[in-house]
């Protein structure tokens, strides 16, 4: 029986000056932990890149079983209608449209969707909903969900709901998990429900479980055995497992 193939949006690294590497070039990129991930949940992961003909992208998703909208960039506010309150919150339109045309597909063909970080974002205000530019500015009393100096190593608990596809994988309401953004789930789209929240009340993931669709705020491909933090916080493992057994059981391949 042949592997779960899954699809993964890729960020862009727009000409740079500064780079002196494929000077004034386009690179579309990968993190290599988040094909790990997959990798050990036992798919192949093979990354989307930007094309600008439209059909083909819908064509490339055609090819997997199932789509993985990664992290990165922020997504621009013009998704939800709305405009940036500052500048440097404009986000990054032309991967937002790449993106909406990657899921546009997967939706379509009926294809189950897993969004990351950025990708759950991603994914709520291409359904409808709408985000809070920046936490810390919108939120009162919210905790600190980015630090630019520790990264990753800013963390705080997420809330389980008992009923979500979450709270089976763990066993327990409450787990530990890194935090790396600062924008977030302001209203939820339409179908998508919270599976999640922080300790502030931030929505910390959300499921479409009819139609297969999944995301989380934290980064679980972070949350290996690899991490300087694995032995405390909750592992991200069980989260790509779930995903890609969901997805064989979509295919036709359980």
């Amino acid at each position: 029986m042949r592997p779960v193939i899954i699809g993964m949006s890729c960020g862009t690294s727009y000409p740079d000056p500064s780079r002196l590497l494929f000077l004034g070039k386009s690179l579309d990129y990968g993190e290599q932990r988040l094909s790990a991930a997959l990798a050990r949940a036992g798919a192949l992961p093979f990354l989307l890149p930007v094309l600008p003909d439209t059909s083909m992208l819908a064509a490339l998703v055609e090819r997997v079983d199932a789509l993985v909208l990664s992290g990165g960039s922020d997504v621009a506010p013009g998704v939800y209608g709305e405009a940036p309150l500052r500048p440097e919150w404009a986000g990054d339109p032309a991967r937002d449209a790449y993106e909406q045309v990657l899921l546009g597909a997967a939706l379509a063909q009926g294809k189950p969707v897993l969004g990351v970080c950025r990708g759950v974002q991603l994914l709520n205000a291409a359904l409808g909903g709408s985000l809070y530019q920046d936490i810390g500015f919108q939120v009162p009393g919210a905790l600190v969900h980015r630090d630019a100096a520790r990264y990753d190593d800013n963390e705080h608990t997420v809330r389980l709901h008992e009923e979500s596809w979450l709270a089976p994988l763990y066993g327990a309401r409450e787990i530990l998990v890194n935090s790396v953004h600062h924008q977030a789930i302001k209203a939820l789209a339409p179908g998508l429900r919270a599976c999640a929240w922080a300790p502030d009340g931030v929505i910390e993931a959300a499921a479409d479980d009819r139609r297969d669709i999944y995301g989380v705020q934290w980064h679980p491909e972070w949350l290996d055995p690899g991490s300087p933090h694995f032995a405390r916080r909750s592992a991200g493992d069980p989260i790509f497992a779930a995903f890609v057994a969901r997805v064989r059981v979509r295919a036709g391949l359980a």
